[in-house]
């Protein structure tokens, strides 16, 4: 199962420039500095919320080499199958329990871990959203009115709350907060 691709978002200011690859937004980003826009140029990751250090250096070509996509050449012989190997310290009942499981303790034990993690799936994803939305509130909200009552509402799941609290704000922002922290 491989991750999507990673997509970036910029801001000039408080006016959202592009969403999209990491190229893409790169090559916009350079093109904005040389523009002079109004505030500061910044990216963020739509996974995270943080602030993507972008290295502007050189010409256009030369960004865009350094952001364009690299396709990693196949090893040759059998895949890897991305299996770690790691001790673990279980009492003498769990391992005489996991050794009577079909396929042995290693395929019982990748079942439960894989069980746990759907039941677990929601909650993670909450926190992760809710973590991405702040971290991008904080670097580009923290001085708007409202802004601790919106991070409050945002944690206790109170989208009516937070919609009052960020209101005022200038709309990409808005627009870019409510994506990350509900998807919206």
């Amino acid at each position: 199962m491989s991750e999507p691709p990673a997509t970036w978002t910029l801001f000039a200011g408080e006016q959202r420039l592009v969403t999209g690859a990491p190229l893409d937004v790169a090559a916009t980003a350079q093109a904005a500095m040389q523009r002079d826009e109004d505030g500061p140029v910044l990216a963020f990751d739509d996974l995270t919320g943080r602030v993507v250090d972008l290295d502007l250096r050189g010409s256009a070509a030369e960004v865009a080499a350094r952001y364009a996509p690299q396709a990693a050449p196949r090893p040759r012989g059998r895949p890897k199958l991305g299996v770690v190997a790691r001790e673990i310290t279980l009492l003498p009942r769990h391992w005489e329990w996991l050794g009577a499981q079909p396929g042995g303790a290693s395929v019982a034990l990748r079942k439960l871990v894989d069980q746990a993690r759907r039941a677990d799936s929601d909650g993670g994803d909450r926190k992760a959203s809710q973590e991405a939305a702040f971290r991008f509130m904080s670097s580009m909200a923290g001085d708007l009115p409202g802004y601790e009552e919106a991070i409050r509402a945002l944690f206790a799941d109170d989208r009516q709350g937070f919609e009052t609290n960020v209101a005022k704000w200038p709309a990409d922002v808005v627009a870019y907060a409510r994506r990350l922290g509900w998807g919206a």
